[in-house]
C-alpha cells in the first residue's frame, strides 16, 4: 500500500546546513512538499526540534529567517542501521498528481531520527483510488459461455495445422434371420425364361397307357361280336 513506500533521497543534502543541539536544518523544497498537514510551497524552511529535554520529538517549522513559526509537529522516533555525514530524508509515496509528503528526517551522524505521520486527505485519496479500481474491475462484464466456447485464432491455426485423420471403415454388420416368410417384392426373380424346359421323365409310362388303351378298345370289339 502507500502507506509502506517509502523513498529515500538527499538531494535537498547539499542545500541544508545544522545546529547540533536543536538539530537546526535548513530545508529548501523545490515543489509542494506536505508534512503531517502543513503544505510548504517551493522555497526555503528551518526545521528544529523544540528545545526541551523530555520530548525530542517535537518539531518547529519556521520560514527561512525564522521570524515567523509556521507550524509544530510532533513526530515519533525512528532508526536506522546506518549513519550518513549529511541530512537524509525520506518520502511516502503518494497518489499521482497529489503533493509529495515527508516521512523521515534524519540529522547528519545520527542513527535516530523524526518520523512524520502520513497525511489524512493523502489516506482518503489512496482509498478512494483502491475503491474505483475495485470497482472498476467488478464492472466489467464476464465472458459468455459463446464467448469461451468459440476457439480464438491461434487455436483454429493450430487445428488447421493438424494432419487429416482417416475416417474409420463401416464396420460389417450381421444379418438377423426373419421368421416370417420374405415378401413377393423380396425375391429374385431372373432376367430370361430359359427357352426349353428340362426333361424330368421318360417315354415308359406313356407306353403303358397307350397299351392299356388298346386292350380296353379290344375288349369292346370282341363284345361287340359276340352280340
Amino acid at each position: 500500500m502507500l502507506l509502506g513506500g517509502l523513498v529515500s533521497t538527499s538531494m535537498m543534502a547539499p542545500l541544508a546546513s545544522a545546529d547540533e543541539y536543536n538539530k537546526k536544518t535548513v530545508l529548501t523544497v523545490e515543489e509542494p512538499t506536505q508534512i503531517d498537514e502543513v503544505v510548504l510551497q517551493p522555497g526555503q524552511y528551518v526545521l528544529r526540534l523544540l528545545d526541551e529535554r523530555t520530548d525530542r520529538h517535537v518539531v518547529q517549522i519556521f520560514n527561512r529567517d525564522e521570524t515567523h513559526m509556521i507550524e509544530t509537529v510532533v513526530a515519533i522516533s525512528t532508526e536506522r542501521l546506518q549513519q550518513t555525514s549529511k541530512s537524509t530524508f525520506a518520502f511516502y509515496e503518494t497518489p499521482a498528481g497529489t503533493v509529495k509528503a515527508l516521512r523521515v528526517w534524519y540529522y547528519p551522524g545520527d542513527n535516530y531520527g523524526q518520523e512524520f505521520s502520513y497525511p489524512k486527505h493523502l489516506q482518503a485519496a489512496a482509498g478512494a483510488i483502491s475503491a474505483q479500481a475495485i470497482a472498476t474491475a467488478a464492472a466489467e462484464p464476464a465472458p459468455s459461455a459463446v464467448e469461451q466456447a468459440q476457439p480464438q485464432p491461434s487455436q483454429e491455426a493450430d487445428r488447421q495445422a493438424e494432419p487429416l485423420t482417416p475416417a474409420p471403415q463401416p464396420t460389417p454388420q450381421t444379418q438377423v434371420a426373419q421368421n416370417s416368410a420374405p415378401s413377393a417384392d423380396t425375391i429374385p426373380v431372373p432376367a430370361t425364361l430359359p427357352a426349353e424346359l428340362p426333361q424330368t421323365g421318360t417315354y415308359y409310362p406313356a407306353i403303358g397307357l397307350a397299351g392299356a388303351l388298346l386292350l380296353a378298345f379290344a375288349g369292346l370289339l370282341r363284345m361287340r361280336t359276340n352280340a
